[in-house]
């Protein structure tokens, strides 16, 4: 299993959005940077990843789980943009913000830490036991 993070704006699509959508998820469209496309064609069913608020709260607040591999975004006749669908898992007892993760030198490497504008980017597994900790996930 790999382990990605996915950044959305609470404005546009929220956690409360992802959570409302049940077992059924959602297709996690509009993305246009060729980086971030890229690592969804690296995904499979059952990766995880976080779920991550940007602009005014900056913080990881939940997980989800990857249900459909990278196919064509209905949201473009573009053939060069794919997306992946994804559903809520859980929600995490204590957001972990991006400050936080700034601040715990053992996230020093992370991608969210050092290209804060990526939309979708991979995380290590230590990584994400990390951070799961930091958000008081068992």
């Amino acid at each position: 299993m790999a382990y990605w993070l996915f950044k959305s704006e609470p404005s546009t699509w929220s956690w409360q959005d992802q959570l409302a959508k049940g077992d059924a998820g959602e297709e996690w469209d509009g993305v246009r940077n060729y980086q971030a496309r890229n690592f969804m064609r690296e995904m499979a069913v059952g990766d995880r990843g976080f779920f991550y608020h940007s602009q005014t709260e900056k913080a990881v607040v939940g997980i989800v789980e990857v249900i459909a591999e990278a196919h064509p975004d209905s949201t473009t006749g573009d053939a060069r943009w794919e997306c992946v669908d994804i559903k809520a898992v859980e929600s995490l007892p204590q957001p972990v913000t991006l400050e936080t993760c700034k601040s715990d030198p053992r996230l020093s490497d992370m991608v969210l830490v050092n290209n804060t504008r990526l939309s979708v980017q991979p995380v290590k597994p230590e990584e994400w036991r990390i951070v799961c900790a930091l958000g008081e996930l068992a």
